[in-house]
């Protein structure tokens, strides 16, 4: 066994004898073999009776019999996990001779579970890290390959494996954590003792569900540190708050500019610091900037539907900008939930010859919902039966809800990084203002939210003609998004998992006019907030648009860094006249409140 005093300094253990290697490796092998026929023969012929809302169980016994009806399969995928085990224990046992074999497998780059320099330098702590390695490889591989399943099954049983292949990770226990162990030996136990007043914390924040805590919440308050862009609140309605950003330049363009956000979350993450928010760029840029900060509705708001959000969003917005510049030409963006939104006004005005809107943005926006992503795991009928009887005794949906749902996306980062870091390691969240916006969350009223999911997600009725019996009707009009014929600028990310950009590029063969599509890198938010100083996330550029959105990324321009600049000499170039700086106030509305607003403050715990 190797005795390298360098090792032990960094892990603080004592390495075992080979005797007690053995029997850890034996026991290891036997138990990871055992949880992996254990989970797959319990989620696959469970039939216990009680609540399913997630309808897992189904999902998983219709995996189970397509498996099990080709058993040859199943074999070799056993064979070869098998051979790969036995390949990682000679491997270990050359190890603890002195040797140094090429692992048999590793994490990606951009797995940062077993960061530690014990997973490799300590040999047990090596061989646990492969053993799980293998046998999360074995599961997915597995149900990916299992044969039969309609795509919607498939989908869901995939998800739900890789959410236990994460939450089985020996980086998430106290006693295959290098890391941790060597912190409870550094404090004497003390990180178990903070970790476990953390972890009552959050249960008292949750009201008896786990809430867990990511960020320092006492170091951030809206329109303190955080949506500190100078402006006022010039009008108000049940629905939102219109804020107007008070200029800085002595010239601004002509059109207004007017920035829907969705209503899943809170508008201040175009707004977050001065040094990345897009809101205070935009005004910078010499834009007359106007952005709807939308209510965190309750149960009074409960019949307020998809199309109360159009009439007393957009619409309401439209006319208020007119009143408070003299203007009825604008330029709109609307980012995820808020883009779906603009596309169905635009088609509403469309019809009723209103061209007040002269310019579309969207921003990791979906409007054909056929391939909507892992998102489409909750959309069942049997999920949303059990969402929809929620609802209705409460009038909507909780905020928390909805961001366990996304936070599932990104388990690792969202879930278990937190789990380690504030209940093992006893360590106190960092202050992070992205972290903070993703807590903040928001209520859905069950009437729009109803409709949202059922129509849009499961039905995909907004893309359907208005011939289609089925095709979505908004305040007496059947929506037609083929009829769009003003200039678009559509913005997707390359590892959006909530809008995946191959849907939204989807926008590019229905819409009509003039379209410039652009991928910018990272995700939803991040590749979205990406100011030019950052020097962060390059983007794609194609002035072709091929249906094949992969034949669009293949025929595409990578250029470094922000968007932002290109987006500003696109909308720009729609109409370049300028006029005297406006400010809130100096039309016919007058100032309600100082930039947020009062909507923005009001929490879905409140």
């Amino acid at each position: 066994m190797s005795q390298d005093p360098t090792i032990e300094d960094k892990t603080s253990f004592r390495l075992p004898d080979p005797a007690l290697v053995t029997r850890t490796m034996a026991d290891v092998a036997e138990r990871s073999q055992r949880i992996v026929t254990d989970f797959l023969k319990r989620q696959g012929t469970d039939s216990r009776p009680g609540p399913d809302p997630l309808n897992i169980g189904n999902a998983f016994l219709e995996m189970t019999t397509r498996m099990m009806a080709n058993p040859a399969r199943l074999m070799q995928a056993q064979i070869g996990f098998w051979q790969d085990y036995l390949t990682l224990w000679q491997n270990t046992a050359r190890r603890i001779m002195g040797e140094q074999p090429t692992p048999v497998i590793d994490e990606g780059k951009a797995d940062k579970r077993f960061k530690d320099d014990a997973w490799r330098e300590n040999e047990v702590f090596d061989f646990i890290r492969q053993s799980y390695l293998l046998s999360a490889r074995f599961f997915t591989n597995v149900v990916q390959t299992t044969e039969g399943l309609d795509q919607k099954t498939a989908q869901k049983v995939d998800f739900y494996t890789r959410q236990f292949v994460d939450a089985m990770s020996p980086s998430n226990f106290l006693m295959t954590n290098p890391e941790v162990l060597r912190r409870t030996a550094e404090t004497g136990g003390e990180n178990l003792l903070k970790g476990l007043s953390n972890l009552l914390s959050d249960l008292e924040r949750g009201k008896g569900q786990l809430r867990i805590r990511m960020t320092d919440e006492t170091k951030f308050k809206v329109g303190d540190n955080i949506a500190v862009t100078p402006g006022k609140v010039v009008f108000r309605n049940d629905l939102m708050e219109l804020i107007q950003y008070q200029p800085t330049t002595e010239t601004v363009l002509k059109r207004p500019l007017l920035i829907i956000p969705p209503w899943i979350n809170k508008f201040y993450i175009l707004d977050l610091r001065p040094k990345n928010s897009f809101i205070r760029w935009a005004v910078e840029q010499g834009h007359t900037v106007f952005v709807i900060s939308w209510v965190n509705p309750d149960e009074k708001l409960a019949e307020k539907g998809f199309d109360d959000y159009m009439r007393e969003g957009p619409y309401a917005a439209l006319d208020a900008i007119e009143q408070a510049t003299g203007e009825k030409a604008i330029n709109a963006i609307g980012y995820c939930l808020g883009g779906t939104l603009l596309a169905c006004t635009l088609a509403h005005m469309q019809s009723k010859k209103d061209t007040r809107i002269k310019s579309a943005t969207f921003f990791t926006t979906m409007v054909d919902f056929e391939e909507a992503g892992e998102l489409g795991v909750f959309i069942d009928e049997e999920q949303l039966q059990s969402l929809e009887e929620k609802m209705s005794r409460r009038g909507f949906l909780e905020g928390s809800e909805m961001a366990t749902t996304f936070n599932m996306l990104r388990a690792n980062d969202l879930i278990w990084s937190f789990v380690v870091s504030n209940y093992l390691l006893g360590q106190e969240p960092f202050p992070f203002d992205l972290l903070y916006w993703n807590d903040d969350s928001t209520r859905m009223p069950a009437r729009m939210h109803s409709f949202y999911l059922r129509r849009m997600y499961q039905q995909n009725d907004l893309v359907k003609p208005p011939a289609d019996p089925n095709a979505i009707e908004l305040n007496g009009v059947t929506i037609d998004l083929r009829k769009l014929k003003l200039p678009t600028y559509i913005l997707s990310t390359r590892e959006d998992h909530i809008a995946p950009w191959t849907s939204t590029y989807r926008a590019t063969q229905i819409y009509g006019g003039r379209i410039r599509f652009v991928l910018a890198a990272s995700g939803h938010i991040a590749g979205v907030v990406n100011p030019p100083e950052s020097g962060k996330y390059s983007h794609w550029v194609n002035d072709d648009l091929p249906p094949d959105p992969e034949a669009w990324f293949k025929g595409a321009t990578e250029l470094a860094g922000s968007w932002w600049p290109d987006w500003q000499r696109w909308v720009a170039g729609q109409d370049r006249t300028t006029v005297p700086a406006r400010r809130p106030g100096d039309g016919a509305l007058k100032p309600l409140a100082d930039a947020p607003g009062t909507y923005v403050l009001v929490q879905a715990k409140d």
